[in-house]
């Protein structure tokens, strides 16, 4: 793709973000799309963002379970930018309208006490620079259509990371944890919509471990000479299916004594 084609993509999607009307898919309108463009066009839409005064908060990690990876014909995770008016409390509402198709998944969130970068990092590394781990869930969206109407071809990996890996929003838990006191991969969640279980999971499903998550960020944010700063949060994989939520839906995550993270949506 093209610099200009790269920035119209951006400022479509920004737009789609801003009105609620999705747009069609970009792995359509450029079928030689690679996956370079697509990163290239979600960094195009962070700058577009930035310039309207947003803050980066974090980064999250999509794609992270077999399941998942397999019905993209992937073998990769993907990844995507935290902004700060991404942000909601446990037990806020969603005012409604705010999100066109909204769904939320389970997840163990990093926050980092210290810069992680570099190629060379280990497991060990990304659990030095963690401050604590705490419950959470992902708000997805889509600006993009999820399927074409006309030919119903679905949308494929690279306009969902062109569409900051379908990133909307962050729900913290209060509850706080030593990665190094907990076997975050036995760490699970029994996920409820309305008071129906709708999913659990354990975070094994995230790359048998969510701390070799959060380090494949890491690596690949260093080839692009950039790195996970102090402060920031790191979303590191959901380990259930998204859940849909539309309006009036109460979620919530039980993560036992891991604790408990919820949203609704008005």
């Amino acid at each position: 793709m093209t610099p200009e084609q790269i920035q119209q993509a951006a400022a479509d999607l920004l737009r789609a973000e801003q009105t609620g009307t999705q747009i069609g898919l970009l792995s359509l309108r450029h079928p030689a799309i690679t996956m370079d463009d697509a990163y290239a066009i979600q960094t195009a839409l962070m700058a577009q963002k930035l310039a309207q005064g947003r803050r980066v908060i974090g980064w999250k990690i999509g794609l992270t379970s077999r399941a998942m990876q397999q019905a993209l014909g992937i073998d990769i995770p993907d990844s995507g930018v935290l902004f700060d008016d991404m942000a909601f409390d446990t037990g806020a509402s969603v005012p409604r309208g705010r999100f066109i198709q909204p769904r939320i998944e389970a997840e163990i969130a990093f926050v980092m006490k210290a810069p992680l970068g570099g190629a060379d990092l280990s497991r060990d590394d990304v659990l030095a620079a963690t401050d604590h781990v705490s419950p959470s869930l992902e708000i997805l969206d889509t600006r993009i259509l999820r399927a074409d109407p006309e030919t119903g071809t679905p949308r494929r990996i690279f306009d969902t990371i062109s569409d900051n890996a379908a990133n909307a929003g962050i729900v913290l838990g209060a509850e706080r944890h030593d990665p190094r006191a907990v076997d975050l991969r036995w760490i699970g969640a029994i996920v409820s919509r309305d008071g129906i279980v709708e999913e659990t999971g354990l975070g094994a499903g995230v790359l048998n471990d969510p701390v070799a998550s959060v380090l494949w960020l890491a690596r690949r944010m260093a080839q692009h000479g950039q790195r996970i700063d102090a402060g920031q949060v790191i979303l590191s994989g959901s380990f259930i299916r998204p859940v849909e939520c539309p309006p009036g839906t109460q979620a919530l995550a039980d993560f036992g004594p891991f604790g408990t993270v919820s949203i609704g949506f008005d």
